[in-house]
């Protein structure tokens, strides 16, 4: 018997930590970030270290939801992980915020669709919530990088 791998609840939660492993792996592969350090940025922007604290726990609620809602949210989701994935490469590898800009403007797009799909299980979408407000607050910390620099 074959089985279609994207009806596995597993598949989405899988592609999930394999986004962040690849996301996170731009910042590992660039080593020397002084093209971040030396731009300006907004008063608003948190110490290095909540970057590595909060990523991990939103990865992992993306990985629940997309465990539980994965048959609904299937195209959207893959779409915003890749969004998602990409937007770490394009800011820190290519030093490219105007693009990566563009990105996330992309990527919060696609996830209102997704919080519509989620709306349905009440606990599922306010797991998701946290997910979409940083995706909003890193478009205005990216935004006003653009606009500073």
């Amino acid at each position: 018997m074959t089985t279609n791998i994207h009806r596995s609840k597993f598949f989405l939660p899988f592609l999930t930590v394999l986004t962040f492993l690849l996301a996170s792996s731009a910042n590992i592969v660039v080593g020397d970030n002084s093209w971040y350090q030396n731009i300006e940025k907004s008063s608003l922007t948190p110490a290095p270290y909540v970057f590595g604290i909060v990523w991990p726990v939103l990865y992992g609620l993306m990985g629940v939801v997309s465990y539980y809602k994965g048959s609904e949210i299937f195209y959207l989701y893959i779409f915003q992980l890749l969004l998602n994935g990409i937007w770490s490469w394009l800011f820190f590898f290519f030093n490219l915020p105007l693009i990566a800009l563009i990105d996330i403007y992309l990527l919060i797009a696609i996830n209102f669709l997704l919080q519509q799909k989620l709306i349905t299980n009440k606990v599922l979408f306010f797991i998701y919530m946290p997910y979409l407000l940083w995706i909003l607050y890193a478009s205005y910390l990216n935004l006003i990088i653009v606009l500073l620099n």
